[in-house]
């Protein structure tokens, strides 16, 4: 396994209790990437300068995965650059140590059939957090699994979600209702529901955590992803969430967590949660909602 020393150990949970001030650091951008996945732009020390100016404690770095077989090679670092993304990642962790906490992450797709190469990829360093992502979009995902009918890929999407959190590979689901965003004008949440809820049911009972991922208001359906009909239903079964800006640029880090956050309290919600050394941790919203600095101050 390769060697990623974690920086200085963090608490296990943020509560008033033991918070030294309610407005010190305590959020993580959680899902943000590197020019190793061929879209993203900004190298690690641009992130983690808006990363401090928007108050954030750390930045974890969620770089979209190598799959084999050339699966959507053309949006994610190839096989043969993930040492590359390690020492890109170790750079940045020595480079903020004591001013911001910068962990190593990464985005790992879920296709059925990919569990084992999976496996052995995570096994491959110490990751502090996984994230797991079904993308509808791929070209390779529809060329498998679109036969025609918008709603009948949207169930499967959903499916493939619980079949994701049941492998065990993963900490969170990202961006967990995204498959809205392919077929626009075939959206229908409420007729998604029934079996949107069948797949939520699964996904609690792994004790898995989801995302609340705040790009989603730029894409065709502008809702973060998921929408508030979707993340009440989450907040029902008691599914822990984690908050990220999928950020591709560092301009988007923390982009819109006060609202994403404000949308968690209006489900229900009273704790956000990031993970560090694949374990989860809990945030006050309120206290989360303290610490943040305007956005204004961290645009770039």
């Amino acid at each position: 396994m390769t060697d990623v020393s974690p920086a200085a150990a963090a608490p296990t949970s943020f509560d008033s209790a033991n918070s030294a001030h309610p407005a010190a650091p305590v959020l993580y951008e959680t899902h943000s990437h590197t020019p190793l996945c061929k879209h993203s732009v900004g190298m690690p020390d641009e992130f983690a300068e808006v990363a401090v100016a928007r108050g954030l404690r750390g930045y974890t770095i969620t770089c979209h995965c190598p799959m084999e077989d050339g699966y959507h090679a053309s949006c994610r670092m190839a096989q043969e650059q993930f040492d590359e993304y390690l020492r890109l990642v170790r750079k940045a962790t020595a480079t903020w140590a004591g001013r911001l906490d910068v962990l190593l992450g990464m985005e790992s797709d879920y296709v059925p059939g990919c569990e084992a190469y999976i496996r052995r990829l995570h096994q491959r360093a110490d990751f502090h957090y996984i994230l797991g992502s079904v993308h509808p979009q791929v070209r390779e995902y529809k060329q498998l699994y679109y036969k025609g009918d918008p709603f009948a890929y949207q169930r499967l999407y959903f499916t493939h979600l619980a079949e994701a959190a049941e492998t065990g590979l993963y900490d969170c689901l990202a961006h967990p209702d995204l498959v809205k965003n392919e077929f626009p004008s075939a959206w229908n949440v409420e007729r998604a529901l029934p079996f949107i809820c069948e797949a939520l049911d699964r996904i609690a009972a792994t004790g898995i955590a989801m995302e609340i991922n705040t790009s989603g208001v730029n894409k065709a359906i502008s809702q973060m992803n998921p929408g508030p009909e979707i993340l009440r239903e989450i907040a029902q079964r008691g599914i822990p969430m984690v908050i990220g800006a999928d950020a591709h640029k560092p301009g988007r880090v923390a982009d819109r967590f006060e609202e994403a956050l404000g949308h968690l309290k209006d489900a229900g919600f009273t704790h956000i949660h990031l993970f560090r050394e694949r374990k989860k941790q809990a945030i006050a919203i309120d206290i989360a909602l303290a610490s943040l600095r305007p956005a204004a101050a961290a645009v770039r």
